[in-house]
């Protein structure tokens, strides 16, 4: 395969072994995978994840839904709080498919009870934690409030509660992610015991690729919806989710320059590529990316003292040490671990195997 410009590489036996793992960990367990695809948005990946087993699936966006929908995909949960506006939309593909929305207040639920038109999943997207949106896990008497809501309304089918712990990527150590799971679960298991207690039994969907990959019992789960582990990334291996030798994607970048006199290369590879999420040096500066080395086969283990330090729209500046410096030559191309892999993909829209073959995404 012939480069020219900044192209995200993908190793394929890499991907598939992320995939078979996880859905080994989620059989073990015995609960539903429901993998999260906005990391890859590729029909061509979905297909590796049919061929692993996988039948349920989770997407970010109505037009995700329904680009997966084309390809074949029959049961899908939007885990985003329900855009009414989207509604003809929405109606389009419950008539098409089994499909879950996610609520997290009254005035959805109502919208929702007057203008779908044919049987949908409810669930209720609870906060254990991470802050960002949802009915708090402790707030017993709203989330029953809500869900009896959900129920006096045929059209709608109460599935049950859905939960994001993204505090997880904020963890210092694995055993900081362990403790984030198992207090989630505490504060969850609490607010079953109370709906239990109103004769509600509602499922349990949990998704966060940090939990998801070290934690081993998922005990009171019934489905699982990571996402991020497809690929992982830098941030993945830093968190302890995964190794560097499981992140499964790399930007190959052009060098277009070198300055001895700050050991620094430039690349044609900015934050339109990389987008500008970075994870903090022991330095206590950035850190955009790790760099390999390119080869056919894939890509070398992390460069010692190399890194990307800073970014631009266009360009990527790497920091590096001496022996890096003086290997590389101006038109070389080396690779970029992203720190983020999910919006790397969206970033680019499209990747490459190493036999060349093209994987495009389906944004939008």
């Amino acid at each position: 395969m012939k480069l020219k410009k900044p192209t995200l590489l993908l190793d394929k036996e890499k991907c598939i072994r992320n995939i078979q793992r996880m859905k080994a960990k989620a059989d073990k367990s015995e609960v539903r995978p429901r993998p999260h695809f906005k990391t890859h948005q590729s029909a061509a990946v979905g297909r590796w994840f049919k061929e692993a087993g996988v039948s349920a699936i989770t997407v970010s966006s109505v037009t995700m839904a329904g680009n997966f929908v084309s390809d074949g995909w029959q049961d899908i949960t939007i885990a985003f709080p329900v855009n009414i506006a989207e509604i003809d939309d929405i109606n389009q593909l419950a008539n098409q498919i089994n499909l879950n929305l996610l609520v997290e207040n009254k005035e959805a639920v109502e919208f929702l009870a007057d203008k779908l038109k044919y049987k949908t999943g409810i669930y209720l997207k609870i906060d254990s934690g991470y802050h960002r949106t949802g009915v708090p896990v402790d707030d017993h008497q709203s989330i029953f409030n809500l869900i009896r809501e959900v129920q006096g309304y045929p059209i709608m089918q109460f599935k049950g509660l859905l939960v994001h712990n993204g505090n997880t990527y904020n963890a210092s150590s694995t055993e900081d992610i362990i403790n984030i799971h198992q207090n989630s679960q505490i504060e969850l298991g609490r607010l079953k015991a109370f709906l239990w207690g109103h004769r509600i039994n509602p499922e349990l969907s949990l998704g966060d690729t940090p939990a998801m990959s070290v934690v081993e019992n998922f005990e009171g789960i019934d489905e699982i919806r990571p996402g991020n582990f497809v690929f992982y990334d830098v941030m993945q291996a830093e968190l302890g989710s995964c190794t560097y030798g499981d992140i499964a994607v790399a930007l190959a970048c052009p060098v277009v320059a070198k300055h001895p006199e700050r050991m620094e290369i430039v690349i044609y590879g900015g934050a339109i590529h990389l987008s500008k999420d970075f994870i903090t040096g022991k330095d206590g500066n950035p850190i955009y990316g790790k760099i390999v080395m390119l080869n056919k086969d894939g890509w070398s283990d992390v460069m010692p003292g190399t890194y990307v330090k800073s970014l631009s729209q266009e360009h990527g500046i790497i920091k590096t040490e001496i022996g890096f410096f003086e290997k590389v030559k101006i038109g070389d191309f080396i690779g970029v671990l992203p720190i983020h892999s999910c919006l790397t993909v969206c970033q680019m829209r499209e990747y490459f195997t190493f036999d060349g073959k093209r994987i495009g995404t389906m944004n939008g």
